[in-house]
């Protein structure tokens, strides 16, 4: 490992290396940066004394978040498709600061991460990722599952259903009838993999791994404050700073953490045709 970014660099700092060492996409790190800070902080808060800090960071896209945790001592492999992994400065930047790369094709079938050792990893990052899958997810939790350690942990966040600033609360759009989540227009008329196809509760992504096994148990939910309003369906003005701080139920994004104690029955649900 080869650079000289201190333990907790500002974005400027971050953003400068990244862009000296084979560049990178700075308006989104600029954008995204306070939300990966925010994560960080509660993650390693969170953490039990003497955990290992060997981290799966599934969505690593720019290595932005991956390079926060790989200064900081964790030993981080990131998972993520070829549009970005295959670039020589990405792949410079991680050999630099001792990351190592997962070229996946295809989630739903992650053969890539299938070959990677059993219980190698204590913490797994599931970031800004759940809202954007589109097929059934089991199969790739089953592969998950089998690479996290006993007395490991999954960390998830995504944006809530239910926040005041959320598109599901876009007024113009409720008067019209024209829903929520995700509108028609961009559905159709957008070449991306950036969709939001589902936004959760809390409630929901708590009932989502409770089914997936009985060995998992939610360790911590919360609704989390701090997020940017140009993400957001409306502006952040004083009436929904307000009430997001005093009603955590509309908060813009949510932070769960999720641990497997031991390993017992595995993922017990098979989905079915109905």
């Amino acid at each position: 490992m080869s650079h000289n970014l201190p333990t907790h660099p500002t974005v400027d700092e971050l953003a400068s290396y990244l862009e000296a060492e084979g560049g990178t996409d700075s308006a989104y790190l600029r954008g995204h940066f306070p939300r990966y800070m925010r994560t960080k902080v509660e993650i390693v808060r969170n953490l039990a004394p003497g955990a290992g800090q060997r981290m799966l960071d599934v969505g690593g896209h720019w290595l932005h978040q991956a390079a926060l945790y790989a200064v900081d001592g964790f030993k981080v492999t990131s998972v993520d498709m070829a549009p970005t992994f295959s670039l020589a400065g990405v792949q410079h930047q991680a050999r630099e600061l001792g990351i190592e790369l997962v070229m996946e094709t295809n989630l739903e079938n992650p053969t890539a991460m299938a070959e990677l050792a059993e219980n190698s990893f204590d913490l797994i990052l599931f970031s800004e990722i759940i809202e954007h899958i589109t097929f059934n997810p089991v199969y790739m939790w089953k592969v998950l599952y089998r690479l996290l350690a006993p007395k490991g942990r999954i960390v998830v966040t995504t944006p809530n259903y239910y926040a005041w600033r959320g598109r599901a609360w876009d007024r113009k759009r409720l008067f019209r009838g024209g829903g929520g989540g995700l509108p028609v227009a961009e559905i159709l008329g957008l070449n991306t993999y950036a969709h939001h196809w589902k936004e959760f509760s809390k409630n929901e992504l708590i009932e989502y791994f409770q089914r997936l096994s009985p060995d998992f148990q939610i360790h911590r939910a919360v609704q989390i404050e701090e997020f940017h309003p140009w993400q957001c369906g409306a502006p952040a003005n004083w009436l929904g700073k307000k009430l997001e701080r005093h009603i955590p139920s509309l908060r813009p994004n949510l932070h769960i953490e999720i641990d497997l104690p031991e390993k017992r029955e595995g993922i017990t649900l098979n989905p079915g045709w109905s």
